[in-house]
């Protein structure tokens, strides 16, 4: 083997390596960042503004307002009714209610799938 194959295999891995690091990760974020709701027995009134809504704790109760993204709710004994969702409601857990008034979203119910007892479905508006 010629020490000019090895020198370029080399040089190539290195500039392989130096890009990959140099690449900004790949993130898919939300188009006006996410909003968080975390904590107990909370009431709150929200703007979604085309961004994602996540709810995670229990007896929280969110009124999403204009049009979400999608929706991500985790913990126990939720509620959120939302204007309208774009792309996905996720529920994880159990008790938890997500009335929308429009929009077409995928509905992912993983509580379901372990037996609890959740609520997705869209409402008049």
């Amino acid at each position: 083997m010629k020490w000019t194959t090895v020198a370029g295999s080399l040089a190539t891995c290195l500039i392989a390596v130096v890009a990959g690091v140099a690449a900004p990760p790949w993130v898919a974020q939300a188009k006006n960042g996410d909003t968080h709701v975390i904590g107990q027995d909370i009431e709150q009134t929200i703007d979604c503004n085309d961004a994602t809504l996540m709810v995670n704790g229990s007896g929280i109760t969110v009124t999403a307002l204009g049009n979400c993204y999608a929706v991500t709710v985790m913990g126990s004994s939720n509620t959120v009714v939302a204007d309208s969702v774009s792309h996905d409601i996720t529920v994880y857990g159990y008790n938890q209610t997500v009335f929308y008034k429009s929009g077409q979203p995928a509905l992912w119910d993983r509580g379901r799938e372990l037996g609890m007892t959740n609520r997705l479905q869209q409402v008049p508006a």
